[in-house]
């Protein structure tokens, strides 16, 4: 790994441990909000909970536990929020970024956060509370950002591997976050902040060490990471062979080059119509699996926060394991392909996992784990996949004479390409959710389950021909 990599991966770790914190924490904090506020029904809060329940109502009508399932979509919607933010923003944060410099829009961005997190730990009200996310929303920057500079700094030889550590930190930080964040919920506010005076949040704590964290990311991004807007690519990294690090040197030519603009432009459509369609599903799997260890098995906090873990502890083994080491031969498309397909045999588990509940429950438990090792290798291997092949397509050349990198078309400069098709993703994962929250509710999970698979398993034998597309 490189210098400018180690930097990345440093800083992403930061901003992805900040990012997890608070995830296991929305249920809780808006239960807290809503016995603040339940005695004023027109503020912000009621209103918008007689919305979700008006709305849930609709697909389900919950016997038991009705405002405990309200609070949990609310949870939803609020990531949904947070995604549909991303989708508005992406794009123009990639392509400032080639205006004036990865470092410089990295390191503004990383200022809206930290304001994020500072109207969190004084946010009394829901209504405060909700600003701060939609300035993380609209502030949030660093993982795009961060594949633009390893795109930036790497080979085409070498891309898939350094855009590996993107999802290795991915992995790492949703193992850990969550249950760090939840430990310190617990913990009391320390009596040096208590001086202050004024009210702060019910979570302070965890909210104060997000804060932490991002200024932290920001003075080490400030003092160490250098320009890579400009960079000739070289290989830095002692584990790709010399050879191919000494044919990168002087120009740097990608096999994209050898492509029309136009042809790599209608690829890189197609990819982010893919990642679309893909989170769509994948996102809803995800947010509905809670639901279904809830319902079916009567899972507590602690036996959900594991079974997540495990995902992740898996996903991070493969990546650093096999994906790293197998995807330059095998390419990008095809293992996005595998990644894809192991997400609809996962499906499949979960589809007839509610038929042996009752009957043979180790057998409906063998199913869920299983479910989960497919999850783990999709997570491990679709998105990073997929952008990785993006990347490839908007390969800029380098002038021999400036040193500087040409621009075949200005739809295939790499923050901007980069940015829409994170902006494409961003979308599937706010719509995702709620779209399987109402399936969920109305068909029940092996309905839901079931045409989600047969989607999965479409998409994938949709992919044939990127999965033979040349770079």
């Amino acid at each position: 790994m490189g210098k400018t990599e180690r930097i990345v991966f440093l800083s992403l770790v930061l901003d992805l441990f900040a990012f997890t914190i608070p995830l296991p924490l929305f249920p809780r904090i808006i239960e807290w909000y809503t016995v603040r506020e339940s005695s004023d029904p027109s503020g912000f809060l009621s209103k918008t909970l007689f919305l979700v329940s008006s709305v849930r109502g609709i697909f389900y009508q919950s016997a038991q536990n009705s405002q405990r399932w309200d609070v949990v979509l609310l949870g939803g919607l609020m990531g949904s929020a947070f995604s549909t933010l991303q989708f508005l923003v992406a794009p123009q944060i990639g392509a400032l970024s080639d205006k004036y410099g990865r470092r410089r829009i990295l390191l503004i961005t990383m200022l809206g956060n930290i304001l994020s997190a500072l109207v969190w730990v004084q946010s009394t009200s829901f209504a405060s509370y909700m600003l701060s996310r939609v300035i993380g929303g609209l502030s949030e920057g660093n993982v795009q950002l961060a594949i633009a500079i390893l795109s930036d700094i790497s080979t085409p030889a070498n891309r898939s591997k350094a855009l590996a550590h993107v999802g290795i930190a991915f992995a790492i930080c949703f193992c850990i976050g969550p249950p760090i964040g939840a430990y310190f919920a617990s913990q009391p506010i320390p009596t040096a902040v208590n001086a202050w005076g004024a009210e702060l949040n019910i979570y302070a704590v965890p909210a104060l060490l997000t804060l932490v964290l991002l200024v932290a990311e920001t003075i080490f991004l400030a003092a160490t990471l250098p320009e890579t807007r400009s960079h000739r690519p070289i290989d830095e990294s002692s584990d790709i062979d010399n050879s191919v690090g000494s044919k990168s040197r002087g120009t740097s030519t990608a096999p994209s080059a050898q492509r029309t603009p136009q042809e790599r432009i209608n690829t890189l459509k197609v990819l982010r119509r893919l990642h679309l369609l893909f989170l769509g599903i994948f996102s809803g799997v995800e947010f509905t699996l809670t639901f279904l260890t809830f319902d079916l098995f009567d899972w507590s906090n602690k036996q959900n926060g594991a079974l997540i873990g495990s995902i992740g502890v898996i996903s991070a083994l493969l990546q650093g394991g096999y994906v790293r080491r197998a995807i330059s031969k095998v390419g990008e498309g095809k293992m996005a392909r595998r990644g894809v397909f192991s997400c609809a045999v996962g499906l499949v588990f979960l589809a007839i996992l509610p038929q042996f509940v009752s009957s043979q429950p180790t057998i409906a438990i063998r199913l869920l784990q299983g479910a989960a090792v497919c999850m783990a290798f999709t997570s491990a291997t679709v998105v990073n996949s997929l952008t990785s092949f993006a990347s490839l397509q908007c390969d800029e050349g380098i002038d021999k004479d400036t040193g500087k990198p040409t621009q075949d078309h200005p739809e295939l400069a790499k923050g901007k390409a980069l940015g829409h098709f994170r902006s494409s993703g961003q979308l599937g994962r706010a719509i995702g959710p709620l779209l399987a929250c109402a399936s969920y509710w109305t068909f029940g999970p092996s309905i839901t389950y079931a045409v989600s698979g047969i989607a999965m398993l479409t998409l994938s034998v949709g992919m044939e021909s990127v999965a033979l597309a040349p770079k």
